[in-house]
Parts: structure tokens; sequence; C-alpha cells
């Protein structure tokens, strides 16, 4: 049973930094494609920045330069640094393979940005 959770959210003040953990249980995140996602009040699910199976990242244009995924094969983790933060970050965020698994969503983590 795969099982991923998020942590490391909270409320930021504009221009801040944040950094995210994904646990993973009953999936080697060293070994899958790996994506960050969130979900703002009222939009769709987006993902924001991932690892591809051959370990390549890539980002949503409007994290590029300011977020950076990694991972942590020996604790099963993957991260997302968060940096430069705005208001707009505001959303919920989750961890999951690429392309997302229903069954693999956790409960997140809140990240509010003060203007």
């Amino acid at each position: 049973q795969v099982q991923l959770v998020e942590s490391g959210g909270g409320l930021v003040q504009a221009g801040g930094s944040l950094r995210l953990s994904c646990a993973a249980c009953g999936i080697r995140v060293s070994f899958n494609a790996m994506g960050w996602y969130r979900q703002a009040p009222g939009k769709q699910r987006e993902l924001v920045g991932q690892f591809t199976s051959s370990g390549r990242t890539g980002y949503a244009d409007s994290v590029k330069g300011r977020f950076t995924i990694s991972r942590d094969g020996t604790k099963n983790t993957v991260y997302l640094q968060m940096t430069s933060l705005k208001a707009e970050d505001t959303a919920v965020y989750y961890c999951n393979v690429v392309p997302g698994v229903s069954g693999y969503w956790g409960q997140g983590t809140q990240v509010t940005v003060s203007s």
C-alpha cells in the first residue's frame, strides 16, 4: 500500500521561503516519476515540479526559478524548496507520482503566503 505524507507548510510572508517534505511508503521515490502538485481554492490541481523517471526535473512556468524539487533515496523523501513566495502560491500542496494516481493522494500541506 502506497502512503505519501506531506509536511512543512505554514504561514509565511511574501518573499519568504518554505521547504516541503513528502515521506513515501510503499513506493521508491528514486525509481518513480515524482511530482509536487498544488490546489488553490476554486482552482484545479496543478503540477508545479517533477522528477521524470530518468531523473530530470521540470517546473511550471509560474514557479520556475523559485521552486526546486529534490529527493533523498535513503530517506525515501521528496522535497520542494520554495523561495520568493508570492500570495498566488497559497494552496494545499501534495506529492504524487506523475501522472497522479488517485489512490495515492495524501492530506497535503497548507501553504499560506500573506502579502
